[in-house]
């Protein structure tokens, strides 16, 4: 354990021989100095970790990352006193964060509906549009009469874990840490997705199906970024931690409220309110890299 702040960059290659000269430089700027450079490398992941004499304020942050995207090198800020054996729970998003797609937007193109749908998707993730029951209500009531098979269809043809996910999931397990998949989507794909990868738990909305349709509406509450944040927190009391043991990975506005108060925050090819707000942004290294964040 660190009593000081670290700052990590991670990279699926080499590091460029000029990032700790670049980093040093502007870091110095604002009378930041780095030490005790460390290199963690395997073959799919380098990463190499500074210790910093004090923090990075709020903006300082994005324009760091700004920096450093020029050297395609992802970044991580780690508070100080950041403990990695204190975490209990690994809590991530699926649509566009476990999976590669968005799975509404997907079921919208087989029934020829996929550009309306996917404009209100991208509003929401985007934070355009605040009300996510609504958007979602929306979305789906622009399905209405599409078969199951069309979900089947989807499943089997276009979606797929990102990188790192299985991984991820599996070396979660093996260190005890709990695994929740909670989203916003829907549990035809969750539940496939927690027998496939083998996670603990799975949250999401259940499409109203009737005669083998869709009817265009979701039963029951609709899980929107609250609804995540309090299956979080329900997961942690159960296993009778703080919300700071915890995990969460997430790419939209919506997981904006799981995420904070984490102990590690992770923004996974995610919109740039969320790498704003997050301890960590991935756009390079795969899902796999959060659990090298904690050796």
């Amino acid at each position: 354990m660190s009593i000081n702040p670290r700052l990590v960059a991670l990279s699926p290659q080499v590091m460029p021989s000029t990032l700790d000269i670049a980093t040093s430089a502007w870091l110095k700027q604002y009378g930041i100095h780095l030490s005790n450079t460390k290199d963690t490398n395997s073959p799919t992941l380098h990463m190499r970790s500074w210790e910093l004499d004090h923090d990075l304020d709020a903006k300082q942050r994005p324009m760091l990352r700004a920096l450093l995207n020029e050297y395609r090198v992802d970044i991580a800020f780690l508070p100080p006193q950041f403990e990695p054996g204190q975490f209990r729970l690994l809590a991530i998003d699926m649509d566009s964060t476990l999976i590669n797609i968005e799975c509404i937007d997907e079921i919208a193109d087989f029934a020829g509906k996929k550009t309306a749908v996917a404009r209100i998707t991208e509003a929401t993730m985007r934070g355009e549009i605040t009300n996510f029951s609504d958007s979602l209500r929306q979305r789906v009531a622009l399905l209405a009469g599409v078969p199951i098979a069309v979900l089947e269809a989807v499943y089997r043809e276009r979606l797929k874990p990102n990188a790192g996910a299985t991984e991820l999931i599996t070396q979660a397990s093996h260190l005890g840490l709990h695994t929740l998949l909670v989203s916003g989507g829907f549990t035809f794909f969750t539940d496939k997705l927690q027998r496939a990868l083998g996670f603990n738990q799975a949250h999401a909305n259940t499409l109203e199906i009737q005669d083998g349709c869709l009817t265009g509406k979701v039963l029951g509450n609709i899980i929107d970024g609250a609804a995540k944040a309090r299956y979080l927190e329900q997961a942690c009391q159960a296993l009778n931690c703080n919300k700071s043991q915890a995990i969460a990975i997430g790419d939209g506005a919506n997981d904006l409220l799981m995420m904070a108060g984490t102990g590690l925050s992770i923004a996974y090819r995610a919109k740039p309110l969320v790498k704003e707000k997050a301890d960590a942004a991935f756009d390079r290294v795969g899902l796999d890299a959060a659990l090298a964040l904690l050796r």
